[in-house]
């Protein structure tokens, strides 16, 4: 594992490329963009105020970034450093601007959600979807590209409409059966979809595209419901978090109820394993789990392993019982803090990571083919971020400290940054050929490189260079 230097990046806007050859950060009103294996910059862009978001195309040639206090968005091409593009949505004002999956239109959505505008980078023609439903995600797109999703909310009553996306035209507009649509959420499969209640409502809602209802569930009333809801990868599963701390599985054929993964407050080392990060001083080699867990091999080096990895933190196996402190929330405040907020699978569909609000500092890791309970991840400080290797069974995870800590089936490990300065980690994200990461704090950034036997020399001199591109 070799880390590079720190660089400067604000609002914490660091982006991989979807082709996983470049990296892309903000300095207030730059945008930099970065060779991702020396890290030397490629192109910097000015814009005309403080860069709120950034969004790569899908097929790399472009990055939008949005300027929410002006209500622009400027567009940068990286074959083309000349071109640019500015999108000025004046009086209407800017929400959210995202690209469409063939990466030559832009969609945005105005104030209070009024209105949706396609812009096409092509001809310059410009379209608009009406009456979107105001919510944190309000249209979605398959998988292949072909598709859009909308909900919309119309004479106080809820709609979905479906557009293709190659001329976006309405193919089907239908009424749901909601009171107060939530989320929606396509299958992987796009012949499915999901919708479901506010939280105020235990209520979910699978549709066909031909806007038929396939299947309702709501398994009581009365009572907070649906916190998150997630497809499994091949589209077999429909998950669901609710505010009960429970996690229900819907099959994709009858869609009905097959399990349910509770979050107990006391566990067992009988059933599972508890793995629990200690802060103490290492006594000796024993108490480091760490196996070939960068490489997945099953060739282990205890003493190669013990001198990269003895840091001041490390897990532990626990025996026995365990009894865990949940935080009681505050009720009288709004969206409190219980209930799965999410759902995350790895990328074969093997192991499935789950997050209980009222347990900040655990991560439940359950196997799918045996439906249980396998793993609990027990740390000193709350999870700020965690994400799964878009390429095997290996998960990373962040503390708001300055180690990053990695599981996978052979067991846990926690690295700490090589930093001269203090690095708090908040954030981290995985490029696509899971071989690099991205960890990002307050204020700067570092990647770091996880490297496989056959790959000796990955990074090696490309870190020392990459010294001198730092901005100040």
């Amino acid at each position: 594992m070799n880390f590079s230097d720190l660089f400067k990046q604000s609002n914490q806007i660091c982006e991989f490329s979807p082709n996983g050859k470049y990296l892309a950060n903000v300095i207030q009103f730059r945008l930099i963009i970065r060779d991702l294996n020396s890290l030397e910059i490629l192109n910097m862009y000015t814009c005309l105020d403080t860069i709120n978001y950034i969004e790569w195309s899908r097929d790399s040639d472009f990055v939008l970034c949005c300027l929410n206090k002006r209500n622009i968005i400027q567009v940068f091409s990286l074959e083309n450093p000349d071109w640019k593009c500015k999108i000025d949505e004046g009086s209407a004002g800017l929400v959210q601007a995202n690209w469409s999956p063939d990466s030559r239109h832009i969609l945005t959505i105005s104030d209070f959600h009024l209105r949706i505008t396609v812009w096409s980078l092509m001809n310059k023609s410009v379209s608009y979807m009406k009456h979107p439903k105001n919510i944190a995600k309000c249209y979605d797109f398959t998988l292949d590209g072909k598709y859009m999703l909308l909900a919309e909310r119309r004479d106080c009553k809820d709609y979905c409409s479906i557009f293709s996306c190659d001329s976006w035209q309405l193919l089907k507009h239908f009424e749901v059966e909601t009171d107060n649509l939530e989320g929606i959420c396509w299958s992987p499969t796009g012949n499915l979809f999901a919708i479901w209640e506010s939280p105020l409502e235990y209520k979910v809602l699978v549709y066909n595209t031909d806007g038929l209802c396939m299947s309702k569930y709501q398994p009581y009333k009365w009572s907070l419901g649906v916190k998150t809801v997630d497809w499994s990868p091949n589209g077999q599963l429909l998950c669901i978090g609710s505010f009960d701390s429970k996690v229900r599985l819907l099959n994709y054929i009858t869609f009905k109820l097959i399990m349910e993964f509770e979050h107990p407050s006391k566990i067992n080392s009988k059933d599972l394993i508890i793995f629990k990060e200690n802060d103490g001083k290492m006594k000796n080699k024993k108490d480091l789990l760490s196996t070939s867990i960068l490489n997945e091999s099953n060739v282990i080096d205890e003493n190669e392993i013990f001198s990269i990895y003895s840091t001041p933190s490390k897990y532990e196996v626990y025996s026995g019982s365990l009894q865990i402190a949940a935080i009681k929330p505050d009720l009288d405040r709004p969206n409190p803090k219980m209930g799965i907020s999410s759902i995350q699978f790895s990328c074969d569909n093997r192991f499935m990571l789950t997050r209980n609000d009222s347990m900040p500092n655990i991560l439940w890791i359950w196997d799918m083919k045996k439906f249980k309970l396998t793993n609990v991840l027990i740390q000193t400080m709350a999870v700020k971020s965690v994400s799964w290797d878009p390429r095997q069974n290996r998960l990373a995870l962040c503390t708001n400290n300055n180690k990053i800590y990695m599981w996978s089936p052979q067991g846990c490990v926690s690295v700490e940054t090589p930093c001269e300065a203090t690095f708090s980690i908040l954030n981290l994200k995985w490029n696509r050929d899971g071989q690099s990461l991205v960890l990002i704090g307050k204020d700067h950034f570092c990647v770091t490189y996880l490297q496989n036997d056959t790959d000796d020399s990955k990074n090696g001199s490309d870190n020392q260079n990459s010294s001198n591109e730092n901005i100040e």
